[in-house]
């Protein structure tokens, strides 16, 4: 799954031995980000309400984070 977070960055997560992976894409990029920890247990649905709150801080008028991909 892939996010648009608040139009600065995008995360794309990915179940990798029962856990969330998350990397952090850009221009022809792919870099793991191993500080950002998912909880385990999380549902997919979920995921972009978990982001929300622990992203909050970068929020801007009419920014949300989005899933980008199907």
């Amino acid at each position: 799954m892939k996010f648009d977070v608040y139009g600065r960055f995008v995360l794309e997560l990915a179940r990798e031995a029962d856990r969330w992976a998350a990397y952090r894409l850009g221009e022809g990029t792919r870099r793991r980000q191993p500080d950002l920890a998912i909880p385990p247990e999380l549902e997919p649905a979920a995921v972009a309400g978990f982001l929300e709150d622990l992203f909050h801080e970068l929020a801007q008028p009419g920014r949300t984070i989005r899933r980008i991909d199907g």
